[in-house]
C-alpha cells in the first residue's frame, strides 16, 4: 500500500515537473543522454547542422575582416566609422525612445481608461506594424515629398508663404518615418502586459490616495518595465538594421554604407564596417538584458487576475481621444489613401502588366520555400530544447537566433562570401537561405509556444511502444502543434516577402520581387509603379499580425 501511494506522489510530482522539461529525459548525463537510442541521433544531426549552417555566414564575415588590413582599418576609423555611428546611435536612441513613450501612452489609455471606442482602438493602433518602413517612407515622399502633395498646396495656396518647410530627405524625416511605423512593436507587447496585470496593485495605490498618474508612474511603469524594454529592444534592432527607408530618405548609417561599399566591389571595408555593426548590435542586446534584470518585478501568481475598473480621464478625454485618432491617421489612413490613389493611376496606366504578375511570382515562390524550409528545420531544434534539455541543445537554439538579430545586408555579405564561386550563386537558392538565416526564429517562436501547451507524457506513450524520437516528432507531435507551425511559417512567409536588402545583394540578374520593384520604382519617383506592390504586401501581411494579436491576449 505504502509503495502504491509512493509511486502514485512520484507520478503526480512527474507530471508537475514535465509539463516543461520531463524528469525521465533529463535525469541522465549529458555524455550518456545522446547516446541513448531514445534521443535520437538524426534529430541531433539534423539541429547540429541546422544551428552551424545559420552561424557560418556571420562567423566568415567576421574573420574576412581581419584581412582587410591595417590601413584600410585605420582609415574606416578614422573618416567614416565616427560619422556612421554618430548617425546610427543618434537615431537609434531618438526613435526607441519616442517609440516607447507613443507605444506606452496608447496601450495605457486603450486597457486603463474610460477611452471612447477602445476595444476597436485596441486593434487598430497595432494595424501600423503591417506596413514596412521603406513603404511607409514612399507614401511620405508623395506626400510631404519634393514635388509631393503638400508641396502643390503649399505653392498652390495664398495662405501660406515662405519656403517649403517640409524636407524630407533630413534626420528629422527618417526619424518620423521609422518612429510612426515601429512603435506597434511597443504598443502590442504593452498591452499584453496590461492584460495581465492584476488589478489588486492598483486598487491599493488608490486606496493610499494616488491620483491617476501617480498610479500609473509608481504602480504600472515598474511593473511594465520588463515588457518596454522588450518592445524597445526590437525597435532599436530594426532601426540599426534597417536599409529601405534609410536608402529611400538618403541618410546614412551602417547598413547604407556596407550596402553602397559593395556597390563600389569594395568587400572588405564592407566587412570592417559590419564587424562594427556587429558588435553595436551586441551591445544593445547587453544593455537591455541587464536592464531587464535590474528591473524586474515579478506578480503574485495567487487568485485570479482581475482586470480594473477604467479610469476616468475626465477633462482629458477629448486631448487622448485626438492624440489616438492623431497616430492612426498619420500612420496608417494617410499611406493607404496615397497608395491606392497611386495604385489606381497604376491601374489606369497598364502597372498591373506580365511583369508585375512576375514580381508577385517571384516574390511568393520565395517566401514560400523559406517558410516551408524554417518550418521543417525549426521542429527539431525546439523539440529537442523542449524534451532534452542540455548545454548541447541550449548551444543549438542560440546559433540559430544568430541570424536574426543582425542586418540582411550583413547575413547577405556572409552568404555571398561562403557561396562565391559555387555553382549556387547567383541563383533563387541564395535569396532563400538568406530569408532562412534571418527568419527561422520566428517559426522557431511560434512551434515553442504551441509545444510548451503539450504535455510531455505524450512523447512517453509513443516511445514506451518503441518509436524512434524523430517518429515522435513527425506522427504525434507536429500534428497537435500543426497551427503553431502554420502560424511560424505565416510570418516566416511575410517577413521574407518584405526583406530588401538581403534580396538586393543576392538575387540573380533579371531577377525581381515586389520589395526589389517598390525600392526601384520609388527611388525614379515612379510611383504608379510602385504603389500596387507595396499595397499588396500590406494587405498579405495582415494574416501574421491577426497571430501576433491572438498571441497576445
Amino acid at each position: 500500500m505504502n509503495k502504491h501511494k509512493n509511486s502514485h506522489q512520484e507520478n503526480k510530482e512527474h507530471q508537475v515537473e514535465g509539463t516543461s522539461h520531463p524528469s525521465t529525459f533529463s535525469s541522465k548525463p549529458i555524455y550518456k543522454r545522446w547516446t541513448d537510442k531514445r534521443y535520437g541521433g538524426i534529430l541531433l544531426v539534423v539541429s547540429l547542422f541546422t544551428a552551424v549552417f545559420m552561424a557560418v555566414p556571420l562567423i566568415y564575415v567576421v574573420i574576412r575582416s581581419f584581412f582587410a588590413g591595417k590601413d584600410r582599418w585605420l582609415k574606416l576609423l578614422d573618416d567614416r566609422i565616427p560619422e556612421l555611428l554618430w548617425n546610427t546611435l543618434s537615431l537609434t536612441v531618438c526613435v526607441t525612445f519616442v517609440a516607447i513613450v507613443i507605444g506606452v501612452t496608447l496601450a495605457w489609455l486603450v486597457h486603463r481608461t474610460d477611452l471612447p471606442g477602445r476595444n476597436i482602438w485596441s486593434w487598430m493602433l497595432a494595424l501600423p506594424l503591417v506596413i514596412p518602413p521603406y513603404v511607409g517612407a514612399v507614401a511620405y515622399l508623395i506626400f510631404l515629398g519634393p514635388r509631393g502633395w503638400m508641396y502643390d498646396l503649399w505653392n498652390k495656396t495664398a495662405l501660406f508663404s515662405g519656403d517649403y518647410p517640409f524636407n524630407m530627405y533630413t534626420f528629422w524625416g527618417i526619424f518620423f518615418v521609422l518612429t510612426m511605423f515601429t512603435y506597434p512593436y511597443v504598443y502590442i507587447i504593452v498591452s499584453a502586459a496590461l492584460r495581465r496585470m492584476n488589478r489588486n496593485y492598483e486598487e491599493v495605490a488608490r486606496s493610499q490616495g494616488m491620483n491617476m498618474w501617480e498610479v500609473f508612474w509608481k504602480v504600472n511603469l515598474p511593473l511594465l518595465r520588463p515588457a518596454i524594454g522588450a518592445g524597445g529592444i526590437l525597435v532599436a534592432l530594426y532601426v540599426v538594421s534597417d536599409f529601405g527607408a534609410i536608402s529611400m530618405l538618403r541618410y546614412m548609417t551602417f547598413t547604407s554604407a556596407i550596402y553602397y561599399q559593395m556597390g563600389s566591389y569594395d568587400n572588405l571595408s564592407a566587412t570592417v564596417l559590419s564587424v562594427i555593426l556587429i558588435a553595436l548590435t551586441l551591445i544593445i542586446l547587453w544593455i537591455e538584458g541587464r536592464m531587464r534584470r535590474k528591473g524586474e518585478y515579478v506578480q503574485s501568481a495567487t487568485g485570479a487576475i482581475n482586470r480594473p475598473e477604467p479610469i476616468s480621464l475626465g477633462k482629458w478625454k477629448p486631448i487622448a481621444l485626438g492624440f489616438s485618432t492623431l497616430v492612426f491617421l498619420v500612420a496608417l489612413v494617410l499611406p493607404i489613401i496615397v497608395l491606392i490613389y497611386w495604385s489606381v493611376i497604376g491601374y489606369q496606366e497598364g502597372a498591373f502588366d506580365h511583369k508585375f504578375w512576375v514580381y508577385v511570382f517571384n516574390s511568393f515562390k520565395v517566401s514560400g520555400l523559406a517558410a516551408l524550409v524554417s518550418m521543417l528545420l525549426a521542429l527539431p531544434i525546439i523539440y529537442l530544447k523542449s524534451r532534452y534539455p542540455s548545454i548541447v541543445s541550449e548551444v543549438i537554439e542560440k546559433l540559430s537566433y544568430s541570424g536574426y538579430a543582425l542586418p540582411g545586408v550583413i547575413v547577405a555579405l556572409g552568404i555571398i562570401f561562403v557561396f562565391n564561386n559555387t555553382p549556387l550563386y547567383n541563383t533563387v537558392i541564395l535569396l532563400v537561405i538568406a530569408s532562412v538565416i534571418r527568419f527561422l526564429p520566428q517559426a522557431m517562436q511560434a512551434q515553442e509556444a504551441s509545444l510548451s501547451l503539450l504535455s510531455p507524457r505524450i512523447d512517453e506513450a509513443a516511445q514506451s511502444l518503441g518509436y524512434p524520437p524523430w517518429k515522435v516528432m513527425f506522427t504525434v507531435i507536429l500534428p497537435n502543434i500543426l497551427p503553431g507551425i502554420l502560424a511560424g511559417g505565416a510570418l516566416v512567409f511575410v517577413s521574407s516577402m518584405k526583406e530588401l536588402p538581403a534580396t538586393l545583394l543576392l538575387r540573380p540578374p533579371g531577377f525581381d520581387t515586389m520589395a526589389i520593384r517598390i525600392w526601384v520604382e520609388a527611388s525614379e519617383a515612379l510611383y504608379h509603379l510602385a504603389a500596387p506592390p507595396a499595397l499588396l504586401i500590406i494587405f498579405v501581411s495582415i494574416i501574421p499580425l491577426r497571430y501576433m494579436l491572438q498571441m497576445r491576449k
